[in-house]
């Protein structure tokens, strides 16, 4: 174990080599900031240098709360090059949901984006951490990057080892015990590797969506592979559509909302997209329709990425593959990935044939190490090596995976997950609600919205506006539904159980009668 652990590499030492080979190249562009390889790598090493400093070292916890810059990244590399976890906050989400994450991953120091310090001082007055950093002057904390000036560059010999726990990614905010997977170095560098078979273009990587989530890991790659990664503070479709002519993006990832956004905007048929080689879209079921428009618009560059942060990736729809001829097809989730298993079985734990519906079960490396301090929900979903997902699907006879439906009570939406159960429990805490039930309805354009179904106390007169206002101070607008839909009594299902299926009929019923 101790020779493995000298001779172990994480993905950040391999991808600082990779920015060491030509220190002169351009590798991230931020509000026409233009940081060479050279630069971005001296500043790791500083950084990483200013945190042992102020005492962070292996085996701690560093929470990023930061938007979309490039000191972000060099921020996550310093303390995972030490050997330290990371959790990367989601913006989105209150104050309140942020300092239940901070609190329970023990964070040991908390750097922030200068933008953000009204935010951080909210989240440390309801849960103090022992380090406040920013990456800039700013009247809270200490000043990172002036710290980090005043250390040497050589570089940082890395602290991690194989086993240690290198991300804690939330899956959404909640309220009592927050819900971290935990992926190791070793995981993480498997997942960074080798980048997949790269086209022979020099890489630019458009970033518009958090570096807290898949945009953080591409971006690895990006720099990996010797490209250059161009970074957007948040998603707008016209400065989206801008930003891929001005730059020459040949690569970005989007939600299947966004995507439509961007297909929709009035300046898009108008720009010069002819740059772009790879439009990764995922993390939420996808408009066949839809995806066959933006093939026609775009070109033969769409892939289609299915994966869970429990599982990693699972599989993937080539660009070969989105045929617009083929809706069947453009409804996979495409074909496995290699070194992952995939199993579709039914309640009894049974393997099930080609064609029939279960629950999709995955084997692969890069399965989590588990649910932070939650053991016995870790042993729920990671049973004999393999991770339960919760999602309902089949696979057909030539291997291609489709998604149908999901077990989780959850919906998936721009910027996380909205768990049903923790939004019920907050809107049934108003002194004027008596029952409520939230489930996700999927507009035209096969987008989630969060519905809530709400039974007022008698004579109450709380509406719809005022219940969402309520949301959105305490749990954030990730979590405000899109609609609120007042009624007498909730439909109940055989069991005694509020019925959401009626519900949504209901809801989807209302839509097409309002169309």
């Amino acid at each position: 174990m101790p020779i493995a652990a000298r001779t172990f590499r994480t993905y950040v030492e391999e991808n600082l080599d990779a920015l060491s080979a030509d220190p002169a190249r351009e590798a991230l562009v931020h509000q026409g900031r233009r940081v060479t390889a050279g630069e971005f790598r001296s500043l790791v090493h500083r950084l990483a240098r200013s945190l042992r400093a102020r005492g962070v070292d292996r085996g701690a916890t560093v929470t990023l709360l930061s938007g979309n810059l490039p000191e972000t990244i060099a921020a996550r590399y310093a303390a995972n090059l030490i050997g330290a976890r990371v959790n990367h906050l989601y913006n989105k989400l209150s104050a309140e949901s942020q300092a239940d994450i901070v609190r329970d991953v023990e964070t040991r120091a908390l750097i922030v984006d200068p933008r953000y310090t009204e935010r951080a001082a909210e989240v440390t007055g309801l849960a103090p951490v022992p380090d406040v950093l920013v990456l800039g002057p700013a009247k809270l904390g200490a000043d990172l990057l002036e710290l980090a000036a005043g250390q040497s560059d050589e570089p940082f010999a890395s602290r991690a080892r194989p086993d240690d726990v290198c991300t804690i990614r939330h899956t959404g905010g909640t309220t009592g015990h927050p819900k971290g997977i935990c992926t190791t170095f070793e995981q993480t560098r498997w997942g960074h590797g080798a980048p997949a078979q790269q086209p022979g273009y020099e890489r630019r990587q458009l970033v518009c969506t958090t570096l807290a989530h898949a945009a953080g890991h591409m971006a690895d790659r990006t720099l990996r592979a010797g490209g250059a990664v161009v970074l957007l503070d948040d998603f707008d479709p016209g400065t989206v559509l801008a930003a891929l002519a001005r730059e020459r993006i040949t690569d970005m990832l989007l939600l299947p909302p966004l995507l439509y956004q961007l297909m929709d905007h009035p300046d898009a048929p108008h720009t010069d997209t002819s740059s772009l080689r790879m439009l990764t879209y995922g993390g939420c079921q996808a408009s066949p329709a839809r995806i066959a428009d933006a093939v026609r618009m775009f070109g033969p560059v769409l892939m289609q990425f299915y994966g869970q942060n429990e599982a990693g990736g699972i599989s993937a729809l080539t660009q070969e593959d989105h045929d617009p001829q083929r809706p069947d097809r453009l409804r996979s989730a495409g074909k496995v990935l290699p070194d992952v298993e995939v199993a579709v079985r039914d309640e009894a734990g049974r393997d099930l044939p080609a064609g029939e519906h279960g629950e999709v079960c995955v084997r692969s490396a890069m399965i989590m190490k588990g649910y932070w301090k939650q053991p016995e929900l870790t042993a729920e979903v990671l049973r004999d090596g393999w991770l339960h997902t919760g999602d309902i699907g089949f696979l057909d006879d030539e291997g291609y995976l489709t998604i149908v439906d999901r077990l989780k009570d959850m919906i998936v939406v721009v910027g996380g997950h909205v768990y049903t159960t923790e939004l019920e429990d907050l809107l049934n805490s108003h002194p004027q609600v008596l029952q409520s039930a939230v489930f996700g309805v999927r507009d035209t354009d096969r987008m989630e919205r969060v519905h809530a179904a709400v039974v007022r106390v008698p004579g109450s007169d709380i509406d719809g506006q005022r219940l969402r206002e309520m949301v959105c101070a305490e749990r954030g607008a990730m979590y405000e539904p899109h609609r609120v839909t007042f009624v007498e009594e909730l439909p109940l299902t055989d069991a005694g159980k509020p019925d959401k299926k009626e519900l949504r009929r209901r809801a989807e019923q209302e839509a097409d009668t309002l169309a």
